[in-house]
């Protein structure tokens, strides 16, 4: 198997945020890109309740880990049943990281090097 082969890709669930989410995490870390955004035809957009030409699925990848963006709704938030780490070698990467995942996030979310969406 290829060194940079996925077996398993993420899924993060959005209501409709899917593709502005992997834009915004796509700009903060290195060897990130966000790749061809699959959008919803007029049957689909019909069953889910989203609207026709909207994002879907959109695939990112962040720092060479590949994710999937999905736009499916409100039933499903985010919990920190996951989480994700961000491992940095220096207080100028930790800071750079924080500032940039925490902007206008909600204060009480941030705590203890924790932060909540």
């Amino acid at each position: 198997m290829s060194a940079h082969f996925h077996r398993i890709t993420p899924f993060l669930w959005f209501d409709k945020q899917a593709e502005e989410a992997a834009n915004h995490y796509a700009a903060i870390f290195p060897h990130s890109s966000v790749g061809k955004v699959v959008r919803y035809d007029k049957a689909a957009a019909q069953a889910s309740g989203q609207q026709e030409g909207a994002a879907m699925t959109v695939p990112f990848t962040l720092d060479g880990h590949k994710f999937v963006a999905l736009n499916g709704g409100p039933l499903f938030h985010f919990t920190p049943a996951v989480s994700f780490v961000v491992h940095c070698e220096t207080q100028d990467e930790i800071d750079h990281y924080w500032n940039e995942l925490s902007a206008g996030g909600d204060p009480s979310a941030q705590q203890c090097g924790w932060l909540s969406v």
